[in-house]
């Protein structure tokens, strides 16, 4: 087995001898493969949540465009512009609300967090960001929630990717982790609040995403 050390993509250009269940950190695993039975599934519910809610760039509260494309479904969604970041009942886009979580997303990111030791996860958000080759997501945590007690479930689609995930401060230095199609990511407990982001994405094709990685990020937010 491949040693794992802190700071260093492990498996470009090499056989994948990954184990299924890869620690990241206390309380923060990935998933090895966990969704590649129901990706297609998924992608055609994703097609309907964005045909209501479509894709679109937000800016951030100093109005820089976000190069990731975004939209959500739940009870509440993720939303950023000069007001700050928050969540919002209401799409700002469509002025309704979002679309509800479909059963098959709820069943998937709570299968997830239980297999990662978080048990009855109930989420009531799904952010939907959309990469395309250039695209990143800076070192950056998730606070906006009102109780930290559940963990962040994050389903990987498409083009490979590299996953950032530090410490409780920005400056600590980051682990590089490889995410596939079909991989998820779970933190909680102790790194429910680590920074995390993702590294520009490389161009490539995949057979169901295309040119595109998408990232289906489940919250407990309310």
């Amino acid at each position: 087995m491949i040693a794992h050390r802190p700071g260093v993509d492990l498996f470009d250009g090499l056989p994948d001898t990954r184990p299924r269940t890869e620690i990241l950190a206390e309380d923060a695993v990935v998933l090895r493969g966990l969704l590649n039975n129901e990706d297609k599934a998924v992608m055609q519910a994703l097609d309907k949540l964005l045909a209501a809610a479509p894709l679109r760039h937000m800016f951030t509260q100093g109005g820089h465009r976000m190069s990731v494309a975004m939209s959500n479904c739940g009870r509440v969604g993720w939303v950023t512009d000069r007001s700050g970041y928050r969540y919002d009942p209401i799409d700002p886009e469509t002025d309704r609300p979002w679309p509800a979580l479909p059963d098959a997303f709820h069943d998937i990111a709570r299968r997830a967090a239980a297999q990662a030791g978080f048990d009855n996860f109930a989420p009531d958000a799904c952010l939907i960001n959309v990469y395309e080759p250039g695209a990143r997501m800076s070192l950056h945590q998730d606070k906006n929630e009102h109780d930290f007690a559940a963990p962040i479930v994050s389903v990987s689609l498409g083009l490979p990717v590299v996953f950032l995930f530090g410490g409780m401060q920005r400056n600590d230095r980051p682990r590089r982790c490889r995410l596939e199609h079909g991989d998820i990511a779970v933190w909680g407990g102790q790194s429910r609040l680590a920074y995390h982001g993702v590294s520009p994405l490389a161009d490539g094709h995949h057979p169901i995403t295309g040119r595109r990685r998408i990232n289906l990020t489940f919250r407990k937010a309310l």
